[in-house]
């Protein structure tokens, strides 16, 4: 009588212990990396426990800086636009004190010519005012461009016309019409000029 071969059933261990171990899934892949528990020890828990606090503590410090920052160049955007519009609105202002005094003078000087005066001392007065205004002027960068005899220069004259000279040198400014007027180096107003020519030679 022969004895019966021994059929391993599947998912037994042929080492005889007995031990039924599931059947792995063919269809199954590999085990997922995600799934897989880390262990970690817990002085080294307590060490990324503390760097978290740590790192979180200075994200929150830098949030309040940021806010702080923005907040003070908010309060310099308004402060730098009410300054602005004040510029704007008083930038005349220590111009227009310079000319209240000339503006008196003018006055005072109006109403003394109501009366008897002397031409002389009236002349006088307007002299004094003239040179009050020119000062309170200057005292603002603007600078009289009066070129009588020097060089005719499109870029701060105006010739009016040319006139023959035998005083005056060619292309020369020979009379001054109107004075012009640089402010800071700019042209506000061209100086009219007359400019000398060579007197036409007899025939």
């Amino acid at each position: 009588m022969m004895t019966p071969k021994p059929v391993l059933e599947p998912g037994v261990r042929p080492d005889g212990a007995g031990m039924k171990q599931p059947a792995a899934d063919p269809a199954a892949g590999p085990a997922d990396e995600a799934d897989t528990e880390i262990l970690v020890g817990r002085e080294e828990f307590d060490t990324l426990q503390r760097d978290l606090d740590q790192a979180l503590a200075k994200a929150d410090e830098h949030w309040k800086l940021y806010l702080g920052a923005h907040a003070e160049m908010e309060n310099l955007r308004k402060r730098t636009e009410r300054d602005v519009q004040n510029a704007h609105k008083f930038a005349l202002e220590r111009f227009f004190g310079e000319l209240l005094p000339v503006r008196d003078s003018l006055e005072m000087g109006l109403a003394a010519a109501g009366g008897d005066v002397e031409v002389a001392k009236l002349r006088e007065g307007v002299e004094l005012t003239l040179k009050q205004l020119a000062l309170a002027m200057e005292k603002f960068g603007l600078r009289e461009v009066n070129p009588v005899g020097a060089k005719f220069d499109p870029s701060e004259h105006e010739a009016m016309a040319m006139v023959p000279s035998d005083r005056a040198e060619p292309n020369t400014v020979a009379q001054v019409v109107q004075k012009g007027y640089l402010l800071n180096d700019r042209l506000v107003r061209p100086a009219k000029v007359l400019v000398a020519q060579a007197p036409p030679k007899p025939a």
